[in-house]
């Protein structure tokens, strides 16, 4: 079982050296027990006790990593079973299937797809992780044909899906120092997997049906000599994958059962319920995740869920404050207010640069809190806008004081005009109907008998 902050500190030397880089061993302690300190950085731990905490304040899920360089990814260390408690850590790498069967050509166009496929969303970069190969022929030599059409294309994870050591050999002799995935040692295979998994230095999957046998199966491969496994429950439907993932994950956690602490594979490639199984595998703890290409339509909603959930739940996404330019606007033009959110900010900013209407936006900072909820709490208040305007030198890049609030901040409006000295327009509620808002309204407040912004083509 994990021992608490005060139970570890009770085994410290108490010296507050600071030598391993805390500044005292309570700090120290607290750090050990939540997994983010290492025992050997205390030079008075005497090995005996070094062996203790190391294997009570470990992380309860091992950290595993896929692949090399930018595009790798890492699995694993996750110390809760629901996020609101404290937010999920590694999101689960998505690859797309490929069999080796296929020409080259259809491997290289999903391969491509794989490199370069990118969506933009709220700030950040959503795509698909890898490929995994699978050894549909059986043989060595097309499966080996087949990892090497995928490296001569791009440079990413990859799965090696093959149930003969000979077919994973041919594989790892072309991308063996890549850290791909070997899926997977059985009860029938697992000697020889190990081997190849310890020769190459890659991680490797433990498949078996039943917790039961995984758990036996991984102690068997962590007896060899391979650390860096991945579980395979071999689920037959989506419902005994829930049951089994959820088993192993609050087993892990409570470190009833070592041997079950690892990341959890996924085979997404079910006939009929792909979408579903790829949800539930975002959503209930898979880190390994393989479907067959999906079309962007049905791949962005994957992508986005799986940003969601790994997103920490009390630190909204947020945008750094300050005065952003849209369009080219010139002084004269709008100037509007909104939170930091960025959410929000991506979708007024959506419609703004579909307007081409040039405008100022002034982004204040309400802690990644929505106009709305910003509003309710106090965050967003006269005295936040006033000091945002001056921070930020706004009526120099504008040449006017008129400011124009998001329609939920109307209650706001008298007093912002009094503690800032500005002019306030009162604007939609709705971030669609901002541009003929503009475009109207701006056309009678404009400053210095200005017509206003005229609307894009």
């Amino acid at each position: 079982m994990a021992l608490k902050a005060l139970d570890i500190y009770k085994l410290l030397p108490k010296k507050n050296c600071k030598e391993c880089g805390f500044p005292t061993c309570l700090t120290f302690a607290m750090k050990l027990a939540s997994g983010k300190a290492d025992p050997d950085t205390c030079p008075y731990l005497d090995e005996a006790t070094k062996h203790l905490l190391k294997g009570a304040t470990r992380p309860p899920i091992r950290r595993v990593k896929i692949g090399v360089g930018e595009r790798s990814f890492a699995i694993g260390e996750e110390i809760v079973l629901f996020r609101h408690d404290k937010s999920f850590v590694h999101p689960p790498g998505i690859l797309f299937q490929v069999p080796d069967l296929q020409t080259a050509e259809e491997i290289r166009r999903v391969a491509s797809r794989v490199k370069d496929e990118v969506f933009p969303r709220v700030g950040e970069l959503l795509r698909v992780n890898g490929i995994a190969i699978r050894n549909d022929s059986g043989s060595p030599e097309t499966f080996g044909k087949a990892v090497r059409v995928v490296e001569e294309t791009a440079e990413f994870p990859e799965v090696l899906i093959a149930g003969s050591p000979a077919s994973m050999e041919a594989a790892l002799a072309e991308c063996g120092n890549y850290r791909p995935l070997i899926h997977a040692a059985t009860a029938e295979n697992h000697g020889a997997m190990c081997a190849l998994a310890k020769r190459s230095g890659a991680p490797l999957v433990v498949k078996a049906r039943g917790i039961d046998a995984l758990q036996e199966l991984a102690a068997t491969c962590e007896a060899a000599g391979v650390q860096d496994l991945v579980l395979d429950p071999a689920p037959e439907t989506t419902c005994e994958f829930l049951q089994t993932a959820t088993m192993i994950r609050r087993m892990a956690l409570a470190r009833t059962a070592p041997e079950l602490g690892y990341p959890v594979y996924l085979d997404a490639t079910v006939p009929g319920r792909e979408e579903a199984t790829l949800s539930l595998g975002i959503l209930k703890y898979a880190s390994v995740i393989v479907t067959t290409p999906r079309e962007p339509a049905s791949l962005l909603p994957a992508l986005t869920l799986r940003q969601n959930i790994y997103t920490d739940p009390q630190k909204p996404i947020q945008m750094t404050p300050g005065i952003y330019r849209v369009n080219n606007p010139a002084p004269g033009d709008p100037l509007l207010l909104t939170v930091n959110f960025s959410l929000t900010y991506f979708t007024l900013l959506g419609y703004l640069e579909s307007s081409r209407i040039p405008c100022f936006l002034l982004l204040v900072d309400t802690e990644g809190f929505s106009v709305l909820t910003a509003v309710a709490s106090g965050k967003l208040n006269e005295n936040l806008i006033r000091d945002s305007l001056q921070r930020f030198g706004v009526e120099a890049e504008t040449g006017h004081r008129i400011l124009v609030l998001p329609g939920y901040a109307a209650p706001l409006s008298g007093r912002v005009e009094e503690a800032t000295g500005w002019k306030v327009l009162v604007g939609p509620r709705d971030a669609a109907e901002v541009p003929e808002f503009l475009e109207q309204s701006w056309k009678k407040a404009a400053p210095g008998g200005s017509p206003g912004p005229a609307p894009g083509p």
